[in-house]
């Protein structure tokens, strides 16, 4: 009997150890806190994932760059860190130019035209990102991005001299066009650049202008919808193909899911935060014809500049974008 009863619980507890093997947890660094809708949309992408699976694949969310830091993420789930993370699709920018087309000014404007651009632009980043053994698991895009200013601004022209945000080379090569003057500044240190001065500018989305408090310390919001940028989600290979094909399903119909999801997500943030900046006081205008024709030109110069770096994949690309 004794016997009996020690058997049953070893078997019970081999068992148990048994199903402790097989689930398996995945590290998932991400750049931005809880309360942005990416990072929403990600824990629910896992929590899909788990329920899916039984539990048999756990994806722990690192939000806030609190695992790695946003410049460092696909460098750790390319050489295996982690298996999987979220970072924004431009920053692979100066691996290969068709990672920064939907950071090109003016070429995709509203979500109709962002999704044209992403359906073409895959196609050449799952080839690129197959190449630095990662693959791309689902893309989604922030709201798109606006003209913050100290003042009313008409015309292109009214943008010279003034001291312009930038945070990488396109906006910079953004404001030169312009004649504006292009100075670096992380999101953390917007309120207090444009509070000193050191900026007078800036063109980002309504969400970074809501959680920065943009009311505070400007006075315009003009809706020009200069671009829509993307985040993107990545698997390592490696990583992914030793999960069983019942598991890898899983992870696929949850990004499936997670993309559909995110790009609603982000047509509601758009409408929503809008609406928060125009209720704190800032003045939201819809820009002059006169305004969108000089943006547009500089836009043309600056698709002309990326086309010449982007070469066959990036002609490519935008063929298949434009038919």
């Amino acid at each position: 009997m004794f016997v009996s009863r020690y058997l049953g619980g070893a078997v019970a507890a081999l068992a148990g150890l048994a199903m402790q093997v097989q689930a398996e947890t995945w590290d998932m660094p991400t750049p931005y806190p809880d309360a942005t809708f990416h990072t929403v949309n990600i824990n629910e992408f896992a929590a899909d994932v788990a329920a899916a699976t039984d539990g048999a694949l756990e994806i722990k969310v690192h939000s806030a760059g609190s695992l790695f830091k946003h410049p460092e993420i696909s460098k750790a789930v390319r050489s295996g860190q982690v298996p999987i993370g979220e970072f924004f699709v431009s920053l692979l920018a100066n691996d290969n130019a068709a990672f920064g087309i939907d950071s090109m000014p003016f070429l995709a404007t509203n979500y109709d035209e962002a999704e044209r651009l992403w359906a073409a632009q895959k196609a050449v980043i799952d080839g690129l990102l197959d190449e630095q053994g990662m693959m791309a698991l689902y893309a989604v895009p922030w709201p798109p991005q606006g003209l913050y200013t100290t003042k009313e601004i008409a015309s292109v022209e009214d943008l010279a001299g003034l001291k312009f945000r930038t945070y990488n080379a396109t906006l910079e090569q953004f404001a030169n066009l312009a004649g504006a003057a292009p100075t670096q500044v992380e999101v953390p240190d917007i309120p207090q650049a444009f509070s000193t001065g050191r900026v007078e500018a800036m063109i980002t989305s309504p969400s970074t202008g809501v959680n920065s408090k943009a009311w505070d310390f400007l006075s315009h919001y003009t809706d020009i919808q200069a671009w829509i940028p993307k985040n993107i989600v990545v698997v390592n290979k490696r990583a992914f193909r030793r999960l069983d094909e019942a598991t890898q399903a899983a992870v696929l119909e949850a990004a499936a899911a997670a993309e559909a999801r995110g790009w609603e997500m982000s047509k509601a943030e758009t409408e929503a935060q809008t609406k928060v900046l125009a209720e704190n006081g800032i003045t939201v205008v819809q820009p002059s014809d006169e305004l969108m024709t000089g943006l547009r030109e500089i836009g043309a110069q600056m698709l002309e500049s990326w086309k010449a770096e982007a070469g066959e994949a990036g002609a490519s690309l935008l063929s298949a974008y434009q038919q």
